[in-house]
């Protein structure tokens, strides 16, 4: 394969290999991937062309979140969920000590869809039909995000779910460096930033300490 040759896609047993993932999870993962195929014929849960590289594009994005998650870090929240990328995989995989994994999407119809993956998957999370700025009632340790907004909205969503001390862990494109100079503006942010094991172009944001500017 020469260097301008397409990247094939990513197998099952692709991804096993790099996530080290066991048999039993990764028979889950791939009844995930039968419904989401399914149901992509009759809402847009992703895009069309990602489904031909599925693995990569949104198992091992979401799945290699789970490393960076710190034992003590427990129940976790996904804003904007969509299709549960990365939300979705985080509870299939297991989230650490048996943490509770909350869904949030606004939708209905991708609620209908999380929770027949839920029942299949025996996925064990919890999903909120509602949107983000009208959930009250939950404090989590970890907010994750992928693809729903730019990072200074995120922050605004995510500030209020957040226990103290918590961490937020942000999927991003090659946009990332311009979304963290402008949420800066409005935010202290302690940030780190991790190179994306499904996009070379991708990062992952790690962000701590995370308190709004009295002066913004």
């Amino acid at each position: 394969m020469t260097a301008s040759s397409p990247v094939p896609p990513l197998t099952p047993e692709g991804f096993q290999e790099i996530f080290g993932a066991p048999d039993e999870i990764l028979e889950r993962l791939k009844a995930y991937v039968a419904l989401l195929n399914k149901w992509q014929e009759k809402i847009n849960l992703v895009s069309r062309d990602s489904l031909n590289d599925v693995w990569r594009r949104h198992i091992l994005d979401s799945a290699q979140l789970s490393s960076l998650l710190m034992p003590e870090k427990k129940d976790i929240a996904d804003i904007g969920s969509g299709a549960g990328l990365p939300g979705m995989v985080l509870a299939i995989i297991g989230a650490p000590n048996g943490a509770d994994v909350h869904l949030i999407e606004s939708n209905e119809r991708k609620c209908a869809f999380l929770r027949e993956v839920n029942r299949a998957t025996q996925a064990g999370a919890t999903i909120h039909n509602i949107r983000v700025e009208k959930l009250l009632d939950i404090s989590v340790d970890v907010v994750v995000s992928r693809a729903v907004a730019p990072l200074e909205q995120l922050l605004q969503y995510a500030n209020p779910l957040l226990k103290k001390g918590g961490q937020c862990f942000f999927l991003k494109g090659k946009k990332w460096r311009e979304e963290l100079t402008e949420a800066q503006k409005k935010w202290i942010i302690n940030e780190s930033v991790i190179q994306s094991l499904s996009d070379p172009s991708g990062m992952i944001l790690k962000l701590e300490e995370i308190r709004p500017r009295v002066d913004s």
